[in-house]
């Protein structure tokens, strides 16, 4: 059981009041695999997918981004951009000293880390599982484009939502009604804990759109094909961008399928990294 509770990490970014901690959990034994949650998410986010990879044979690893779950919620608004996001991620993987490169696993804004993660450190990965992925602002609906527009609206309404409100508001994505009430419970329960701040990320995100052909790591990109938060129909098109991908859409599905049809997701991916031989 030891292996199986939360850990705490600080990395120090060379200033002493700059230092974040970072939340993160660790099970199995085996080739390594990290796990990335979405913008309002946490590790919990992967309840489904970690048991199946330690029964599959590989040790997992999933954190909580800086500003969302039990990791570090820093004040100042430079924390939420990408990049420092993508600095912390990279830092705590390299914190990790892994003995071999790792299967990178995101979903939503996790995805675009992996990707990005993909483009900067190639030969420190072995391949890619992207869950709905978010990698252009064109995916965005057209309500959250303009809220994306108006993040410091987002992060009021973030502060001032009560817990029922967004228990309510989950309605938004069809899938909600196939979770379970524990599942809507931590996904309202994450929203609410997350930094209200969170809602400037998305703003500072390039576009990976010319570069996705750069991507050299094996992918396979999952998605639901009735995504409400990013187009489902930009998937596909993801999947004919990169060099290297494979594509699976499920049906009758929502934004978190990950959440919503666990057992087909599992499936997928475990027999993704059988095919790659990790």
């Amino acid at each position: 059981m030891a292996n199986h509770q939360p850990k705490t990490i600080t990395f120090d970014q060379g200033q002493a009041d700059n230092g974040h901690q970072i939340n993160y959990i660790r099970q199995g034994e085996g080739p390594p695999v990290i796990l990335i949650h979405g913008i309002a998410a946490s590790l919990s986010d992967w309840e489904f997918l970690m048991p199946a990879l330690s029964a599959a044979g590989y040790a997992s690893y999933a954190l909580d981004l800086l500003g969302h779950g039990d990791s570090s919620k820093p004040d100042r608004d430079e924390h939420y951009h990408f990049r420092s996001l993508f600095h912390h991620l990279s830092d705590w993987i390299a914190g990790l000293q892994l003995q071999a490169p790792p299967v990178l696993i995101g979903h939503s804004l996790g995805g675009f880390l992996c990707l990005n993660y993909a483009l900067e450190r190639p030969m420190e990965l072995q391949a890619l599982v992207l869950i709905d992925p978010f990698y252009s602002k064109q995916q965005l609906s057209l309500v959250l484009r303009l809220l994306n527009r108006r993040p410091a609206f987002g992060e009021r309404a973030l502060r001032l939502a009560p817990l029922w409100f967004i228990q309510t508001i989950m309605g938004w994505d069809m899938q909600a009604a196939h979770f379970s009430n524990r599942t809507r419970q931590q996904i309202a329960e994450d929203y609410k804990r997350a930094s209200p701040k969170i809602t400037h990320i998305a703003k500072s995100v390039p576009d990976l759109n010319n570069r996705l052909e750069r991507v050299r790591s094996p992918a396979l990109v999952i998605w639901g094909n009735r995504d409400r938060t990013l187009h489902p129909a930009t998937f596909p098109t993801l999947v004919e961008r990169l060099p290297h991908a494979q594509g699976h859409s499920i049906e009758d599905c929502g934004h978190q399928p990950h959440l919503g049809k666990p057992a087909l997701v599992n499936r997928l991916v475990i027999d993704f990294l059988a095919g790659q031989a990790i």
